[in-house]
């Protein structure tokens, strides 16, 4: 049954309407519930339910989340989605009862709800698992870090450099990471649960009290701003995210490089290599392209939300279901490349003679020229003296 009047529905329409958004809603069953417990508390508090009634639907909402960590909760296309599945178990269930839940909500506001709690912990996890490829980052620093490499610029060789430098980079870059996931993760921690539709419910629903139940850090007061954040929200967490495959877009793309025979300053394991169908000799690294290759595909999810939510009157719009897709997706492109970047640097080797022996001697010119320097002449005086002396090699 669904939860809006009940007339039949073109079923072409329906399929289109719908799309995948029962799919991804299955990643939500967990926190809408959550969120039902904390409205049904609520409820009961206010004297809209019973106190036995309270306690009959909180039991029937711990059993769906049981059942949904057992794989065995399962959202189908004529439910449209997980709030008219969870609602239709509980009416079996409970009967009259289970229709009480939706009182004082729209499912707007409960999607809202629902996705805010899944980002929050899925912020968390990206939190972790940023935080472990920062140790193995640091490890890797602490065995090879005093290693002298050539630096470049323009592709060229430009001044001594070490491994602690270049992978020091990727440590404070991943620290500022670290920054802009908690700060976006406070300003998604605010509860939308009771805006309804965008106006407000003619009930006087204590907000704060859910607020608190389902563990936000304040309420997202302005009814209206809580739909026009949606978008905003998922568009700033994208874009929060590809911070993070920026630096490994990069160390990916350095190590491509450095990696190669003709460099040899980085080893990948074998295992870590493919060959080729028609090349015997070939190891390539297939990881690292693919490493390098997230970044690009996590900004057009980040543009993707942007262009789904521009120019939409204020309040909701049908297309925002559109956004889950992207946003999810992100989500999990992050998780498993910060895990394969972890995994890397447990077993990236440095080859010392190598990176050493490609320190050449014009890679120390501009220490030459700061010698003279220290000897009185003007550094311009010193430049033009030490450019000649390789403008003749």
């Amino acid at each position: 049954m669904k939860l809006w009047n009940g007339h039949k529905l073109n079923k072409e329409i329906e399929d289109f309407t719908v799309g995948e958004d029962y799919i991804f809603d299955q990643k939500l069953v967990k926190y809408d519930c959550l969120a039902s417990i904390a409205h049904a508390k609520m409820l009961g508090k206010i004297g809209i339910l019973k106190g036995e009634e309270v306690e009959k639907i909180v039991r029937e909402l711990n059993n769906i989340i049981e059942l949904d960590k057992e794989g065995k909760f399962k959202i189908k296309k004529e439910d449209e989605d997980c709030h008219t599945a969870i609602e239709n178990y509980l009416t079996k269930k409970l009967g009259e009862l289970g229709k009480k839940i939706h009182t004082g909500r729209s499912r707007n506001d409960q999607v809202l709800t629902a996705l805010r709690l899944y980002y929050k912990d899925e912020l968390k996890k990206v939190e972790q698992l940023s935080k472990e490829f920062i140790e193995a980052l640091g490890k890797f620093t602490k065995k090879y870090g005093k290693i002298k490499i050539p630096g470049y610029t323009h592709y060229r060789k430009a001044m001594p450099s070490t491994i602690e430098i270049w992978a020091g980079a990727f440590l404070e870059s991943m620290e500022d990471n670290l920054k802009m996931l908690k700060s976006v993760f406070e300003l998604i921690d605010q509860s939308p649960l009771g805006a309804g539709a965008g106006y407000g419910v003619p009930l006087a629903l204590d907000r704060e009290y859910t607020a608190k139940l389902i563990g936000f850090r304040k309420v997202q007061k302005n009814p209206l701003y809580t739909q026009n954040s949606r978008g905003k929200f998922e568009g700033t967490i994208i874009h929060t995210l590809s911070q993070i495959t920026y630096d490994l877009n990069k160390i990916a793309a350095d190590l491509i490089i450095f990696t190669m025979s003709e460099f040899g300053y980085f080893e990948l394991p074998n295992e870590f290599c493919t060959g080729s169908s028609i090349m015997p000799h070939k190891k390539n690294p297939d990881v690292l392209e693919i490493l390098r290759g997230k970044h690009p595909v996590i900004c057009s999810l980040e543009f993707q939300v942007k262009g789904i939510t521009a120019n939409l009157m204020s309040s909701y719009s049908r297309v925002l279901q559109l956004t889950k897709d992207p946003t999810i997706r992100a989500f999990e492109l992050v998780k498993e490349c910060l895990t394969i970047a972890k995994l890397l640097f447990k077993n990236l080797k440095v080859n010392k003679e190598r990176c050493e022996s490609a320190l050449t001697e014009e890679i120390f010119a501009t220490e030459e020229v700061f010698k003279l320097v220290k000897k009185g002449a003007s550094f311009r005086e010193a430049y033009k003296i030490i450019s000649k002396k390789y403008e003749k090699k």
